[in-house]
């Protein structure tokens, strides 16, 4: 039984072992896996009852099968954004010696739901739960820079009055998107500063925003570069963790 199996996922992964290739014969699986061709033609049977794997009707070739996408996107689902970020965050506050936060969009603004605290005592901490207008700071400008740009549209024009203040704020927007973090400075509170980078899910799905508080005082042009490279890179370990494709 337990031979089957590991056959049948060597099938499996053969299947989907080039994103150029989506059909295989059973000759160019068997050559792939190194198994018998009966051996394959009889897994593959099993395989096909199970939707593990299709048959072509065009070219009689096999595909993975449709439930795997299935099981995937439940997975998915049932994902805890903050128990894949923790440790990551964790090992980003004492990389930086700075604070770190975990925030995702909820209506016109973000929610903190998780903060790793500065392993040193002169910090900045915003509270867990703490609701911050999609229009301020660093994460939610990443938030806003990743999201449907329809729906981020409608959110600017309910926070901000002015069309010629929401002309230079979606320019930071697209400056965002484009260099794959933001960096404010003193927009919630004077002498603070904050650098983020988007998470990113499956589909390439905004799910919220990872970022550093500073101390405004503290950041040399040398240092302002290491925390971006930090936590970009940080931001996108998560987005790989909970699904995004590279």
């Amino acid at each position: 039984m337990v031979q089957s199996i590991d056959r049948a996922m060597q099938i499996v992964r053969a299947l989907i072992s080039d994103e150029s290739k989506l059909q295989w014969t059973i000759t160019e699986l068997a050559g792939h896996t190194k198994l018998p061709i009966s051996t394959v033609h009889r897994l593959i049977s099993t395989l096909i009852q199970h939707g593990l794997v299709e048959q072509a009707a065009d070219s009689k070739q096999y595909k993975a099968g449709h439930l795997w996408m299935e099981v995937g996107l439940r997975l998915l689902e049932n994902v805890n954004y903050r128990v894949v970020a923790r440790p990551i965050m964790e090992a980003l506050a004492l990389d930086v010696k700075e604070s770190i936060y975990l925030s995702i969009p909820h209506g016109t603004d973000a929610i903190i739901i998780d903060r790793v605290d500065s392993p040193l005592n002169v910090r900045i901490i915003d509270s867990l739960g703490l609701r911050i207008p999609l229009n301020i700071g660093a994460a939610n400008k990443t938030i806003l820079a990743n999201i449907d740009e329809r729906e981020a549209d409608a959110i600017i024009r309910k926070l901000i009055p002015e069309e010629e203040d929401r002309q230079a704020f979606r320019a930071k927007l697209r400056d965002a998107k484009k260099n794959g973090y933001a960096v404010s400075y003193g927009e919630r509170t004077e002498g603070t500063a904050s650098i983020a980078a988007p998470i990113i899910g499956y589909g390439q799905k905004m799910i919220g925003a990872l970022s550093i508080g500073v101390l405004s005082y503290q950041i040399t042009d040398e240092r302002l570069s290491f925390l971006i490279q930090k936590v970009t890179a940080a931001a996108e370990l998560i987005s790989q963790k909970i699904g995004k494709t590279p």
